[in-house]
């Protein structure tokens, strides 16, 4: 499904900038990340900060008040879970498409799936009784507004998983013997600040 996903992003960028307007930049910006349990349990997550930062791509196609970025970002997510700190750090690549519906105000839309590949310790544990282990990439959608504001460009988003993003282990926890790992999945609220050249 990724590799499909990839291949439409790729189609859709080359025939887009054959008669295409590209601008090229840097972006960053903070991230919340609100982690979430698939059961009730021992584990108390709570939101935590984080930051991304980056080279970025937009194009403006053709069509009036349409275009797309792509961007390729260290995305450092951080969950606090029982009093200790957990992070996920990964290469993400969003692939927006944008839309401004009204040409005269350089408000736009915008929507598009984000890949993610750990770079980090995706093996981590808590008070070394519980581990967690997080997948090593990641699907996930971002919907959001953003503004253009002479060569910046602000945007305010929130970045929803697709599927679970790690597992934790809690046999040596419970003494129980062979428990199933509790999965977890985490969404982001970003903001974002970008400058192009």
């Amino acid at each position: 499904m990724k590799k499909v996903l990839t291949l439409i992003a790729v189609a859709f960028m080359a025939c887009a900038t054959a008669n295409a307007q590209v601008s090229f930049g840097a972006k960053a910006g903070l991230n919340l990340t609100s982690m979430s349990l698939d059961e009730a349990s021992i584990l108390e997550p709570s939101n935590q900060a984080g930051f991304f930062v980056g080279p970025t791509m937009k194009v403006a196609v053709p069509i009036v008040g349409l275009g797309f970025d792509v961007s390729a970002l260290y995305n450092q997510r951080q969950s606090k879970v029982n009093d200790e700190t957990l992070k996920s750090q990964t290469i993400a690549i969003p692939v927006n498409v944008r839309y401004a519906p009204l040409p005269l105000v350089p408000v736009y839309v915008f929507a598009g799936p984000q890949f993610d590949f750990i770079v980090g310790d995706k093996n981590q544990s808590i008070k070394n009784i519980l581990d967690y282990k997080l997948k090593d990439s990641n699907l996930s959608v971002n919907v959001g507004v953003g503004a253009n504001i002479s060569k910046f460009q602000v945007s305010v988003n929130y970045n929803i998983a697709c599927g679970t993003t790690g597992d934790f282990d809690i046999t040596k926890a419970t003494n129980l013997g062979n428990i199933p790992a509790i999965k977890s999945k985490t969404n982001s609220w970003q903001i974002a600040l970008a400058y192009y050249f």
